[in-house]
């Protein structure tokens, strides 16, 4: 590999000149050196895999460990920012599954795996049938240039994971406000951590008071009971096992609605296809996952051993980012990777991750797209966007992309 000049580093994350498109230099990047440095928000030097089979190695290796306590770990925070994350001890997600290694993160996923099959999820068809139904009535009777993230993406997902869980869906809005602050590059340092601290107060409470009754029948209280009988996870664990489905069960899905709804009106052509044939649903949600890739800071990592990658040396204690997004357009994998092809069979993409921490909540994210989209444009068919798709006001200031706000028409 050419050793670069201090200078010539370029910085993580890359702006996007589209906004339906990664940022242009991944393709020249991965181009000319698949893993190379880039320079973190603090000032950190870490290691970008920008290849498809380069980035699913490192998330396989067993060698890199996902602590995002270890001083190298590549968060994209600045250094006050990072300092603040550090220093805020009562932030329980850090003892949450995303954050740990083996055995820790093998025994606690292993509570929740049967929570999240296909066939649980599957049973969870008509409720979420009822709750978009429902969503897309309020879409409609908010009338023209209502927005969609309001009453469709954000809120069938929130509902569905509130009821999941076992949180209250009357608490939404605080937990919308403090996710958004949570993941915006844009919060200031002590912003940040007063919604981490209500975050964690908030579910600090709820699963405390889980604990102190009768087992609930919803994911936290099945978790609890499990955990009592055989004693894996200690209290702030659970808690921080509850942040993280909360989060991750709604910001996420939430995004690729408001993405995968601009991307269908604008692609009238891959729109009509779906809506002639609802079978060919599965494939499209997996080449819109790989088209939009939406997280990137989930697949952080930091060396434990020296690892060899290519002609590239990752020593121990250095950090790396396998960029989701760069590998998801790899044209030696997916050939004219910026065009959507419903038909190009992406299940290998990594949207999702790779490896043992790969998405647990998958199965549910795909049922509630592929039920979103479905009825969505069979019951809306006119659905156009109220401004051009261009002026929407995209998320490139938040550690998972997607769009504020979509109005629409119909």
């Amino acid at each position: 590999m050419t050793e670069m000049l201090e200078h010539e580093v370029p910085s993580f994350p890359m702006a996007r000149e589209c906004p339906m498109h990664p940022p242009a230099e991944y393709r020249e990047i991965r181009k000319q050196e698949p893993v190379s440095r880039v320079r973190m928000p603090d000032g950190q030097l870490a290691w970008l895999v920008t290849g498809h089979e380069e980035g699913r190695k490192v998330l396989a290796d067993p060698r890199v460990s996902s602590d995002r306590q270890h001083p190298a770990f590549p968060l994209a925070l600045t250094a006050d920012q990072r300092q603040v994350f550090q220093r805020n001890n009562r932030l329980s997600i850090r003892r949450s599954m995303i954050g740990l290694d083996a055995p820790e993160h093998g025994a606690h996923r292993k509570m929740l795996i049967s929570e999240f099959s296909v066939r649980r999820i599957a049973a969870l068809r008509p409720r979420i049938q009822e709750i978009v139904d429902q969503s897309i009535d309020d879409l409609l009777a908010a009338g023209q240039g209502a927005d969609l993230v309001e009453h469709v993406s954000l809120a069938v997902p929130s509902l569905v994971i509130c009821e999941l869980l076992g949180v209250p869906y009357e608490q939404r809005h605080g937990f919308h406000e403090w996710t958004r602050k949570l993941i915006s590059r844009a919060t200031a340092p002590q912003e940040r951590m007063e919604a981490a601290d209500s975050l964690n107060d908030f579910l600090q409470g709820l699963v405390t008071e889980k604990e102190a009754g009768e087992p609930t029948d919803d994911v936290i209280g099945r978790l609890i009971a499990r955990n009592r009988e055989t004693p894996v996870m200690t209290h702030d664990e659970i808690v921080g096992t509850a942040i993280l489905l909360l989060i991750a069960g709604h910001e996420t899905t939430a995004n690729m609605i408001s993405l995968g709804t601009v991307a269908l009106v604008e692609n009238p052509e891959q729109k009509a296809q779906i809506v002639a044939d609802s079978s060919l649903l599965p494939s499209a949600i997996e080449e819109m996952l790989r088209y939009f890739s939406i997280v990137e800071s989930a697949t952080a990592r930091v060396a434990t051993e020296d690892i060899e990658l290519g002609d590239v040396t990752i020593r121990k204690d250095e950090g790396v980012i396998v960029s989701g997004l760069a590998a998801d357009w790899d044209d030696t994998v997916f050939e004219n990777p910026d065009q959507l092809d419903f038909h190009r069979g992406a299940r290998h993409h990594v949207a999702f991750g790779y490896g043992v921490h790969q998405c647990l909540g998958q199965n549910l994210a795909r049922l509630e797209l592929e039920i979103v989209f479905e009825t969505l444009f069979r019951r809306v068919p006119n659905l156009s966007l109220a401004v051009p798709a261009d002026d929407l006001p995209y998320k490139n200031d938040a550690g998972i992309y997607g769009i504020y706000h979509v109005p629409v028409n119909f």
